[in-house]
This record gives structure tokens, C-alpha cells and sequence, in this order.
């Protein structure tokens, strides 16, 4: 059974952050080369997205989020955060390797 994959507003804001950067700071062909190849391996977590390892946010979450590394080279540049529920995979946020642990409170009003 394939999952349909739901991209959150935080994630889709992400998405033109990263192409934007790389538009920028590299050319704007990589940037395509980088959002094909992000888009291909996030459509390939509709099958079998528990493949992927626990990510370390799930402690503070309250819920189990996982994470999928991807990037150009060998070396992965960027963490897809996503949740996987019964018929979806949402992704969350797409943070850079580098960047803090993801916070959910950063884009949401968190009581």
C-alpha cells in the first residue's frame, strides 16, 4: 500500500528557503538539480517510511518523528522531519544539517 505524503506549511517554507539558497549561492541549476532530488526521495517515503531512523526531536515531540537524510553528494546536507500516520506521511520541516534540533514551537503557537 503506497501512503499519500502531505507537505506542512513549515516544510513547503523550508522547500523555497533551501531552493532560493542554493539559486543564490550556487546556480540555479543546482538549485532544480537539488529540488528534483528532494522531491524523489521524499516520494519514495510512501513506501515503507518506517525504514527511516527515529529523529532525536521525538523526545520533546510527543509523537514519533522520523527522519530521512538527503542531500547532492555523498554526504547528506539537509533532515526531512516527517510523522507517519495511518494513511500519510506529513512532512514537517526540512532543516539543514547543520541547523539546531527542530522545534515545532518555531512556526506554531505552542501553549
Amino acid at each position: 500500500m503506497s501512503l499519500r505524503i502531505v507537505f506542512q506549511r513549515e516544510a513547503k517554507a523550508n522547500l523555497r528557503h533551501a531552493v532560493a539558497w542554493w539559486s543564490e549561492n550556487r546556480s540555479p541549476e543546482q538549485a532544480i538539480r537539488w529540488l528534483d532530488g528532494i522531491y524523489e526521495a521524499i516520494a519514495k517515503l510512501s513506501r515503507n517510511p518506517e525504514r527511516c531512523a527515529v529523529a532525536r526531536e521525538s523526545r520533546k515531540a510527543g509523537e514519533e518523528l522520523r527522519e530521512l537524510h538527503f542531500g547532492l553528494g555523498s554526504r547528506p546536507s539537509h533532515r526531512i522531519i516527517f510523522v507517519v500516520d495511518p494513511e500519510v506521511v506529513r512532512i514537517l520541516a526540512i532543516r539543514h544539517a547543520a541547523q539546531d534540533d527542530w522545534d515545532q514551537c518555531e512556526e506554531e503557537t505552542c501553549g
